[in-house]
This record gives structure tokens, sequence and C-alpha cells, in this order.
């Protein structure tokens, strides 16, 4: 069924949706939570109302210090809430499950048993892309969950997705990588990331093996051929002279555009990559998705130019092409921003480039907007703790670095990275003792981290005054 648009919306939905959203951005967090639920409750298939919901709840429960004991409580008090959303899923009651389910996420956002069940009723309720805003939630909050991974790459396949689906499936094979499900998995997100495969919506649903998601046999061998094409051209020129007929015979097709582009990728022929996909952006235009493949092709492109300089012995024409690639890098994210303002992925990526580029007013003003995503939130405010290092503003750059770790509770390599910013700005401020204590928690726990066990053994090795 068709999501539904802030054009489209019924009145008091929108009231509601414009209440809540007001609220989120002036930090009424507990407000914007009870106005985006009316809105969703109303009308379940509006998805901006679904993101800012579930970004205000990760707001709140992240702001909360919840013990086991407690949560333990909690787990069980909800219990009856839980079986309910479970019956009503099974009976086939699929948006009242996930309405039950969602008032189990209003506390626990990122609790995946939660998660699962709401993402299976809106999935089965028609609603993938609500059942995906809430899957990408919890992953980010538990990046190494086999259930989600798995869960979530197979979503991403029958949206169409499939280089989502493909990075899912290889993070779940690091994690397992002897388990053949997930193995089989990646194999035919790598062979469909190559193309596109007619007729997956439909077959997916009915749980159809991977040729059988193809119309016939014959469509079956060109993609099989398709997955062993990389080591032959002549194999790819046969499978894209198909995909032109049948871009011929349905012009308006952006999926067989879409594979037509990777094929010529898979063959390093840019320029005709680049022209298709260009004129699938002009067929379907504001795919965000779609414009991010386009821009990769053209950087691909470009660097193809500064490899085949430098081979040639030609550095100054590399060098040439780098500094043209670097200003069609920053040039496209900024037109990316300033079309898609709300999109806070891009206003990160933004503000990074800004960075890097030592714009450092300007990469701010990205950070404190891209912070409001759960997804980069903590990076978000890393990155705006190293912009205020780098103006020397040390106490505004420590209590952004000290927020980002409160979001931190397994050491790993972000907390390690925010602890050691946090530790060289305590030197910078002259409280050795301090920097000291932020070096000894990555020495703990990791001493080969950078110069960490250097910078704590030397305060071992200082004299005493009884020497």
């Amino acid at each position: 069924m068709e999501e539904l648009t802030l054009e489209n919306l019924p009145k008091t939905s929108r009231d509601f949706f414009n209440r809540g959203f007001g609220a989120l951005e002036r930090g009424n967090v507990d407000y914007a939570i009870e106005m985006l639920t009316a809105c969703v409750e109303e009308s379940p298939r509006f998805v901006r109302a679904w993101k800012f919901l579930r970004a205000a709840e990760v707001r709140r429960a992240r702001k909360k210090t919840v013990s086991s004991l407690t949560r333990g409580i909690d787990t069980v008090v909800k219990m009856p809430t839980y079986l309910s959303a479970l019956g009503l899923l099974k009976s086939g009651k699929f948006q009242s499950s996930m309405m039950m389910a969602e008032k189990l996420l209003r506390d626990y956002p990122e609790d995946v048993k939660y998660a699962m069940l709401f993402a299976e009723a809106a999935a089965a309720a028609n609603m993938p892309e609500v059942a995906l805003l809430t899957i990408e939630t919890v992953r980010d909050a538990n990046p190494d969950n086999i259930t989600v991974l798995s869960w979530l790459g197979a979503l991403y396949q029958k949206l169409g997705r499939m280089r989502s689906a493909r990075e899912c499936f290889e993070r779940l094979c690091e994690i397992s990588p002897n388990d053949p499900s997930a193995l089989k998995q990646l194999k035919d997100a790598m062979a469909l990331d190559s193309m596109s495969s007619d007729g997956w919506e439909k077959n997916a649903d009915k749980g159809g093996t991977f040729r059988d998601m193809l119309k016939d046999s014959d469509e079956a061998a060109l993609l099989e051929q398709g997955a062993k094409s990389t080591k032959s051209d002549t194999g790819l020129d046969s499978l894209i002279a198909d995909m032109l007929q049948k871009i011929e015979g349905e012009p308006n097709n952006i999926n067989y555009r879409r594979g037509l582009a990777n094929m010529y990728l898979q063959k390093r022929d840019f320029e005709p990559a680049i022209t298709v996909l260009e004129e699938a952006v002009a067929l379907n235009p504001g795919d965000p998705e779609l414009e991010r493949t386009l821009s990769n092709a053209r950087i691909r492109f470009f660097e193809s130019q500064i490899e085949e300089r430098r081979q040639a012995g030609d550095e100054n024409g590399a060098i040439e092409i780098e500094n043209k690639l670097l200003q069609y890098k920053f040039e496209d994210l900024q037109n990316k921003v300033e079309r898609y303002p709300n999109d806070l992925q891009l206003r990160f990526e933004w503000g990074v480039m800004l960075f890097e580029n030592d714009y450092l007013n300007e990469a701010i003003q990205q950070f404190q907007l891209a912070q409001r995503s759960a997804k980069n939130r903590v990076q978000a405010l890393y990155y705006m703790g190293v912009c205020f290092r780098a103006k020397k503003q040390y106490d505004i750059a420590s209590r952004q670095l000290e927020s980002a770790l409160a979001d931190l509770p397994v050491m790993d390599g972000n907390k390690k990275k925010v602890l050691y910013e946090l530790g060289e700005i305590a030197g910078l401020m002259g409280d050795t003792t301090k920097a000291s204590d932020y070096f000894m928690q990555i020495y703990q726990s990791d001493i080969a981290y950078r110069d960490v066990a250097t910078r704590i053994e030397e305060t071992y090795q200082q004299p005493t005054d009884t020497e």
C-alpha cells in the first residue's frame, strides 16, 4: 500500500506531526513522543512521523540510567504486552500487533526482541519502510547481532537495496565465517547487487529460491552467468545486450537501468554507466540511493583517470584530476544537502568534509544538526569536540566529548578514540592527572592502542621525593 506524504496527510495527523516535530527541535522530547505517537496511531503509513518518533525515543532512552535490576523488573512487567502483541501477529492482526509492540519500544527503542516483533508486524502489514527504520535503529545499537543483520539484509533485498543487503551479509560472514546460511545469503546478495532481478518483491514474499525469483530458466541462466562474469567481458556483454533489450521494452523501469549501470561499472565502462544513471535519475528524481550510485560512479571515473595518468607517468596530469575530484566531491555533497536539508546523514557527511577542509565553524553547524540522528550522534559529538579543540576552545571541546562518552558503554574503537581525545585536551589544559585517568581507561583495556602505554609508563617512571 502506498505510503502517506505530508501533503496528503489528514489535517489532524498533520497537526500532530507539526507539533511533535516542533517539540523535538526545541528539546521537549516527552511532548514530541506524545504528539508523534498520536500521529502514527491515526496515520501509521506516514513514515516520516515514525522516523522522528524513533529518534525521540532513542534520545530519551539514552539520557536515562537503567540498572540491570530495573530492566529485569520491566521485562517481567511488560511480558503481558509482549505476549499480546505476539498473539495479534500470529492471528493476522498485523497493524494492531505493530501498535502494541510500539508500546514496548517507547521505553526501550533499541531492544532487539521488541524491535524484531514490531518489524515483523510492520512488514506483514505491508509497511516495510517502517520496519526498516526500526531495525536500522536497533542495528546501530547492536551492530554484531546475527539475527538483526540477517533479517535486515533480507528486508534490504526485498526493497531492492542490494548494496545495503550485501553489506549486511558481508558483516554477518565476518562474525560467523563458518555459517553456510550466511555464506549463501552473501553470494545471492552479491549476484543481485550486480544486476536487477525482475519479480523480486513478488517472489521473496512467497519464499521462493534464488532461481525462482526470476521469470524463467533463461533469466536464471543469465544471472548465474552474471555471477561468474567478473572474469569474462564476453559474458557481461551478453548480459548488457539482454538488459538493453529489456529497457527498450520497458523504458521507465528504473531497476533495469540500475542493473545495466552495475554491469557497465563491472566492466569499468564508466561513461555509459554514468549516462544510464543520469537517465534513471531524470526518470525518478528525488531518489537518494540512485543519486548516491551516480555520485559513486562519477568518483570511480575520476579515480580511473588518475590511475591511467600515473601509469603513463603523467604525475602532473594525475594531480590535476585529483584536484577536480576533490572539487566534485565538495560541490556534489553541498548540492545534496541543499536539496535534502532534513537528511541528517548528509548533514553529517557534509560536516566531515567541511572539517577536513578546515571550515571549522561551518562543520560545527552541520554536526550540531547531525547529532539529532541516533545513528550519527556519537560521531557528530566527537567531531564537534575535535573542531572546538582546533579552535582552542578546550572546555567546550571536553563537554562535547563527555557527551559522546556517555553514549558509549562498551570499550570499543569509538570509546577509545573519544577517551584519547579527552586525554589530550586535558593535557593541553594542564590537568595531567585527569589526562592520565583518561589514558589509563584505554590502557587497562588495550595496552597497544596508539601511544597510551608510553604515556602511562612515563607517569610511573617520574622520580619521587625519596629518590
